[in-house]
């Protein structure tokens, strides 16, 4: 066969099958026409716009309790999760050198006084011999001075004295509230020092039915934010559960890249500080545990909605030359279709939580608008002829 031949050939080939593929896409065409509309009712219902943010549980209130001064800790009375009452004794300290020191102080005390009420009647009697002339102005002046010393001795050695009463009573260390015990940070026999800070000995919780959450919040969403809003969060210890809060403050400073102030900057990124309060009957919500929070910002309730994919219904796209298609101005629109034809209503829309969509006005509640379409045989083609250009499975 000559080489030309060959050529014209393969040609014919190709362009019989290019051919069969139009033949077979033109066949279904009609079928991929087949378009089915979703129609949906304008209904009322409640739709909400949340910013979510993660957090920390904690009590509402917590006092770490310490102690003034150094010492060893002889004994303990609470421990973890233990309930203490306000003035309940929780822990002693070692009193030896304590108790010591307050005897040195009581003696110098005691000493300070008999001097001090010696030069007091002393001084009386000089200054009576010197107002009668009877001794020199020296001898006055010196009875003076004498007890004038023994006074600041004796008014110093009397604050020695309670200095000593009282870091004795340190030692005795009880609870300054109602509470439970979350936290012991000491044994007994270990030694605390109390410099410049005072040693944490335990953290007491006064009522863990009552918590915190203590969130963290984005700088694009704190605007938003306001309290009383409406939280709702889930922790991971309880998945299936959902926990109901209120937004109580927000903590409005802003000290960038400091991690123990209310705003806080990493990498660019600036949280504020959003505290939540929230009730615990169950005693569910543990102190530190990670919370997972939905701030409610906007909320409408009983109003009509629409879904949120009907806003975005364009028909043009899709009608045939037998459609008719009614059009108007405006940004927001919902089409209803009355046999062939389309017709667009605008609508002035409220809040929006992605799925549905407030609508204000423009539009009556039961009416029955178009929300969404598919092609009925474009998946059914797909799957029964796959690419005419691409070979199939063996068999086919």
């Amino acid at each position: 066969m000559k080489k030309g031949t060959k050529r014209a050939i393969t040609w014919t080939v190709i362009a019989v099958i290019i051919a069969a593929a139009i033949f077979m896409v033109a066949g279904k065409r009609k079928a991929l026409q087949q378009v089915t509309y979703d129609t949906v009712p304008v209904e009322k219902g409640d739709v909400a716009y949340f910013v979510t943010a993660t957090g920390t549980i904690e009590p509402v209130t917590e006092v770490e309790v310490g102690t003034q001064v150094s010492g060893i800790i002889a004994k303990l009375y609470a421990d973890y999760n233990s309930t203490v009452k306000e003035g309940q004794i929780i822990a002693e300290m070692d009193k030896v050198t304590l108790e010591s020191d307050l005897a040195s102080a009581r003696a110098t005390y005691d000493g300070n006084r008999a001097e001090y009420v010696y030069q007091e009647k002393n001084y009386a009697r000089s200054k009576g011999l010197h107002e009668k002339n009877l001794i020199s102005d020296t001898e006055y002046e010196q009875a003076e001075y004498n007890f004038s010393m023994a006074k600041s001795a004796y008014e110093n050695s009397k604050a020695a004295l309670a200095k000593a009463e009282r870091n004795l009573s340190y030692a005795t260390i009880a609870s300054p509230i109602d509470g439970i015990v979350i936290d012991r940070a000491v044994e007994e026999g270990q030694t605390v020092a109390a410099g410049f800070e005072t040693p944490t000995l335990f953290t007491i919780a006064a009522d863990l039915t009552k918590m915190q959450v203590v969130a963290d919040v984005d700088e694009a969403d704190i605007g938003g934010v306001k309290e009383g809003q409406r939280v709702s969060f889930t922790v991971d210890a309880y998945p299936d559960d959902v926990f109901d809060g209120r937004v109580i403050q927000i903590r409005l400073g802003s000290s960038a890249g400091s991690s123990s102030v209310t705003s806080t900057a990493t990498e660019s990124v600036v949280t504020y500080e959003v505290v939540i309060a929230a009730d615990n009957p169950d005693l569910k919500l543990l102190p530190r545990l990670t919370a997972n929070l939905s701030i409610y910002t906007r909320e409408a309730h009983d109003v009509l909605c629409v879904p949120s994919r009907a806003l975005r219904f364009n028909p043009h796209a899709m009608a045939t030359k037998n459609d008719r298609i009614i059009d108007c101005e405006g940004a927001s629109k919902l089409w209803t279709k009355d046999g062939n034809v389309f017709t667009a209503h605008p609508v002035t829309t409220g809040i929006s939580d992605g799925v549905s969509t407030e609508i204000t006005g423009g539009i009556g509640e039961g009416m029955e608008i178009i929300a969404g379409a598919s092609f009925a045989g474009l998946e059914s083609l797909a799957k029964k002829n796959g690419n005419p250009f691409m070979p199939g499975p063996p068999g086919r």
